[in-house]
């Protein structure tokens, strides 16, 4: 096969709109528009990416203040796609996320912090295969609220992180007789979030 994923939370997090929390209290992630994607090495060689089709959470802040800033995001695992069944097949078995076991993906923020205009440095807690680790988003806003047809209004920002599959137990791979590895350990996440004022 075979290439990875992950995470997470990867979230895995992910799932960051920080530019949000300076308008409102409490925001609901909405799944039909946020996106969260992984990028990992395959065989050394060139790069397969994928996207989990499910995200969900809320982000709460005190009155104005991105600082108080809590984001509590679920990817659903279950819901891997990189395009192809028998691969995604194998990334939901044990060799991988093992889903039957660890259906979620979880990031629960701990810390917000500046990072220049329009941009923040959100740290949190991963969990991926049972396993949970610190990890860094950077996350830039994507401007300011704004109100939909329907009378919602709404708001998004995009984050990046990049995590090692290995820290979170997912160590399958198989040595090429060239040299190197199948699957890369390193993987780069990518978050594109919108999220509706509660």
């Amino acid at each position: 096969m075979k290439s990875w994923i992950s995470k997470t939370a990867i979230a895995i997090a992910m799932m960051v709109a920080l530019p949000v929390l300076a308008h409102a209290d409490t925001w609901q992630i909405d799944p039909a528009h946020t996106n969260v994607e992984f990028t990992v090495r395959h065989m050394m060689i060139s790069n397969v990416k994928g996207q989990f089709q499910k995200t969900s959470g809320t982000i709460t802040a005190n009155g104005t203040d991105p600082a108080s800033a809590k984001i509590n995001a679920t990817i659903d695992a279950t819901l891997i796609d990189t395009r192809v069944d028998r691969r995604d097949a194998h990334l939901k078995s044990p060799d991988f996320l093992d889903v039957a076991k660890f259906p979620t993906i979880t990031f629960k923020s701990t810390k917000v912090e500046a990072a220049g205009p329009g941009k923040w440095k959100v740290t949190g807690d991963l969990t991926l295969h049972g396993v949970t680790k610190p990890v860094v988003l950077d996350v830039e806003g994507t401007g300011a609220p704004i109100h939909d047809p329907m009378g919602n209004t709404r708001a998004g920002a995009s984050a990046t992180t990049k995590i090692r599959r290995s820290d979170f137990g997912l160590i399958w791979n198989k040595a090429l007789e060239a040299g190197g590895v199948m699957v890369g350990d390193e993987v780069a996440i990518s978050i594109d979030l919108e999220a509706i004022k509660k």
